[in-house]
């Protein structure tokens, strides 16, 4: 049988039962709290991005189809202020990533040795960014830090170079997507105007009226209560794959960030309880879900991503919260992963307490 299959059917008669009978609080065993950890860097802020400055477009995971689509990235970084330096390698292919391993990690240890480059940015995700990390030259990337910015595949690198350099690197929109005013909003308070103290990833301003209340970005709270830690997380897929390995992050203290697109709960349920039984969600101070895109039940019985997140983390005695305006979505915000942030369930609010740039 089809592994997916067999484990949609195996989603299909657990679901058949109430979540009360199956649900349960995640242990705390005091083991998992005190699993040995390596010593995490001292935090890196990269300077801050200023209108004119080059930046450095790069494609570590998949490539887009077509040339034009490269161009049109060019062009948004052109009408955000930005000169426009193209990696080598940015227009190769290879069915589907984005040219050689070792060429694509060639494109972004020379964006950050090259001088005249300011920042740099990913053209998309897709997929590939973690088979180039045997390849990244982490000195390089502590002599000289310098804005990184990508979601989703992206998210092996800024846990590599955040596990390897303590580095701050940017969750936020690719080049290849339009910005929109919430976007750029929030890529410029935290990247180029430096704001802190400042709020992250908060829904767009709704005005209520009769029969009309916010719908869409509605945030749910699992948890109360307030952590501070340094930013980690991303795209729960590529987080997952990055566990016991030299490149996964510092869970301990941490707020962890997590978003997803086109998982359907059960398998949102494998990776979080994959978590868990590593002891990863146990060290953690927080955690926030952004939004898990197209992250709906197929047919069968199955629960519903909110009934897996309640199932999952509730039991862990933090704040949990969920739908942050970051993820695979149009207001993609800006992330400053490394940073420190504050977290408050009851209110459910995700706040940048230090400046993320120097």
């Amino acid at each position: 049988m089809d592994r997916r299959v067999f484990l949609r059917a195996a989603a299909g008669l657990a679901a058949v039962n109430s979540l009360s009978c199956v649900a349960a609080k995640v242990p705390l065993n005091k083991s998992d709290r005190l699993m040995a950890v390596k010593e995490a860097p001292v935090m890196v802020r990269p300077p801050r991005l200023q209108s004119g400055q080059t930046i450095a477009l790069i494609a570590p995971a998949s490539n887009t189809r077509e040339n034009e689509d490269i161009r049109f990235a060019m062009d948004v970084l052109d009408s955000l202020g930005f000169k426009v330096k193209p990696g080598r390698h940015l227009f190769e292919r290879s069915l589907y990533l984005a040219g050689d391993d070792r060429n694509r990690a060639a494109d972004l240890n020379k964006a950050f040795a090259d001088n005249d480059v300011h920042g740099i940015w990913a053209l998309r995700g897709g997929y590939g960014s973690g088979r180039i990390l045997p390849y990244v030259d982490y000195q390089t990337i502590s002599a000289h830090p310098k804005v990184f910015v990508g979601y989703s595949d992206i998210t092996a690198l800024h846990c590599a170079i955040q596990a390897h350099t303590g580095l701050v690197t940017f969750h936020g929109p690719i080049a290849t997507q339009q910005f929109s005013e919430y976007a750029l909003q929030s890529f410029q308070q935290v990247v180029m105007e430096a704001k802190a103290p400042t709020p992250l990833a908060a829904p767009p301003p709704f005005e209520t009226k009769p029969g009309q209340v916010e719908r869409e970005n509605r945030i749910t709270r699992f948890h109360g209560g307030k952590a501070r830690g340094r930013l980690i997380g991303g795209n729960l897929s590529i987080l997952t794959q990055m566990i016991g390995t030299p490149y996964e992050p510092q869970f301990d203290g941490a707020v962890l960030c997590l978003e997803d697109v086109n998982e359907a709960p059960y398998r949102i349920d494998r990776m979080l309880t994959h978590l868990i039984l590593s002891g990863r969600l146990q060290r953690v101070a927080g955690i926030a879900f952004g939004k898990c895109t197209d992250c709906t039940p197929g047919k069968g019985n199955s629960f519903s991503l909110e009934e897996v997140i309640a199932d999952r983390c509730s039991g862990l005695g933090v704040p949990v919260v969920r739908g942050l305006m970051f993820g695979h979505i149009e207001d993609n915000a800006t992330l400053p992963f490394g940073a420190l942030a504050e977290l408050d369930g009851d209110t459910g609010t995700l706040t940048l307490v230090e400046s993320a740039v120097a």
